[in-house]
């Protein structure tokens, strides 16, 4: 069988690679953008890639999700054997970034409208549950180029809800790179902006990398970053109304404007009671309901898109998919800053679920003499200070799973002193208004950035005293020496381990 060659320039190459790879499940039955979408996202969370090949309401479009939901298939894309490699992969992208190059004609320009622009008659966008107000675009990538980012490229989720045909609201989250753009250009003339809709996989990769300014600074190229991830240069094409960029893969892009001068409700229940983080958006990647607020305008110049039946890429924000988009760059990050702090000690990082997204990371090191103890700290310190939000830091050593929450939580049992190894990190500095402990601090005021304060993030050490080391040694069984097929057929050792838990099967496996 002749192997399925793989392109992962556009969103709709990767969706061929995938049908011809047999995981892609597809359907004609009319889908509505309404709740439909998301419900049958949710129920398929972590499962195969979903495409719906009608749109109720709009003949020419498709909507797919779900291609990011695990961690395996995400590195296959981007030629990586182990999932858990691909942050290193991501490491040397972010050390040597490839820059983006630019095109004539693009297939994200095949239609231009210009006149009369009516998102809501083109763009597929969804709704996530009933108390949303409803349709909202959340799956667009703002791309930022050039001046208004220092020189550099940036790429970014904001989520919007178009309360006209061509303006909406533009949610920009505090201390992110869009917050950075906006304070710097605040009242000094219109931010010229593209919404890329239905873009490549790597770009789609770092557009969740938010919160690590410290390794991605302001000015920095994240399109070249992921440029490198990919293997080739991301290519654009100079926007048709805005001095401003468009990713030319894209399926569809809208272009316009932040006004800093003028707000936009996102909820029109909380612009009727005039309360800020009160009423619901749609579910936030904290696993909470997300609040409506008011917002800086977008004003949408044009819209362009591909010919044939384009492709909006319709997630949802508390799912597998959405979790990994958002993780698998910040991973990087935290990776890279660690070995900033002290090259060589950390040795891997990891974010499940529970973590949600960007409210923590586990860090696992190997230290090396006794004069190493200690660093551990610092490297838990700076990631929770520099990742606005933040609230749970762990770090254990290299004989902990990290991808295995029965051995954190192991490790947090046996080798954790609450006195001296839980740590208090920035308390009373800047958090983040998604998190609801840090909305409800503002009290009877409204739940806004500037009423909040930061409860702080917890930096818990899980890691043994270098000198202590073999007082901590695991227990151990010599499960190597025997051959169970030399008791036991294959049938009797396969029903013999049916009943095996996966922490016991994961302890049974290293003889611990």
């Amino acid at each position: 069988m002749k192997p399925t060659k793989k392109d992962i320039s556009s969103l709709r190459s990767t969706l061929e690679y995938l049908k011809e790879n047999g995981e892609l499940v597809s359907t004609d039955v009319e889908v509505d953008p309404h709740l439909e979408v998301a419900a049958i996202q949710k129920h398929f969370d972590g499962g195969a890639p979903l495409l719906w090949e009608k749109v109720k309401g709009y003949p020419n479009a498709r909507i797919c999700n779900n291609i990011y939901a695990t961690a395996e298939r995400i590195a296959r894309l981007f030629d990586v054997d182990d999932p858990r490699k691909l942050k290193f992969k991501a490491v040397e992208a972010i050390r040597q970034p490839l820059p983006p190059i630019v095109v004539k004609d693009a297939p994200c320009q095949e239609v231009v409208i210009t006149r009369d622009v009516d998102v809501w008659d083109v763009v597929p966008m969804i709704s996530h549950s009933k108390t949303d107000p409803g349709r909202t675009l959340g799956a667009g990538n703002t791309v930022v180029r050039g001046q208004h980012f220092w020189g550099g490229s940036h790429i970014g989720y904001n989520r919007m809800n178009f309360r006209g045909p061509d303006y909406s609201s533009f949610q920009i989250s505090p201390g992110s790179h869009m917050d950075q753009i906006a304070t710097h250009w605040y009242k000094k003339g219109p931010i010229p902006v593209t919404i890329n809709i239905g873009v490549p996989p790597a770009c789609t990769m770092m557009a969740g990398a938010g919160f690590t300014y410290v390794i991605l600074p302001r000015g920095c190229d994240e399109l070249g970053v992921a440029g490198a991830l990919q293997g080739f240069p991301v290519e654009l094409v100079k926007a048709r109304t805005q001095d401003a960029w468009s990713i030319a893969n894209a399926e569809y892009v809208i272009e316009g404007y932040v006004d800093t001068t003028q707000k936009v409700w996102e909820s029109p229940l909380a612009e009727k009671e005039d309360q800020q983080g009160k009423y619901d958006f749609h579910p936030e990647w904290s696993g909470y309901m997300g609040k409506a607020y008011r917002t800086y305008k977008f004003q949408a110049t044009a819209i362009t898109h591909r010919k044939d039946r384009p492709l909006y890429y319709g997630l949802i924000v508390h799912a597998m998919d959405d979790h990994f988009i958002d993780v698998t760059m910040r991973e990087a990050c935290f990776l890279e800053l660690a070995e900033r702090i002290v090259p060589g000690l950390c040795i891997d990082t990891n974010i499940p679920m529970g973590m949600t997204d960007w409210g923590g990371v586990i860090f696992q090191v190997q230290k090396r003499r006794s004069r190493d103890e200690g660093l551990q700290r610092n490297i838990l310190s700076a990631a929770l200070s520099i990742s606005l939000g933040a609230k749970l830091g762990i770090v254990v050593d290299e004989d902990v799973d990290i991808y295995n929450m029965e051995d954190i939580m192991w490790a947090l049992a046996t080798r954790v002193n609450p006195k001296d190894d839980i740590l208090t990190v920035c308390e009373g500095g800047f958090g983040q208004t998604f998190q609801p402990a840090e909305r409800s601090s503002a009290g009877d005021r409204q739940w806004t950035q500037s009423n909040i304060r930061f409860s702080g993030g917890m930096a818990i050490d899980a890691t043994r005293p270098f000198i202590y080391k073999d007082a901590f040694r695991r227990a151990s069984y010599e499960v190597d020496m025997v051959d169970l097929a030399k008791f036991y057929t294959k049938d009797q050792i396969k029903k013999a381990k049916e009943t095996q838990v996966d922490y016991a099967k994961f302890m049974a496996d290293r003889g611990i």
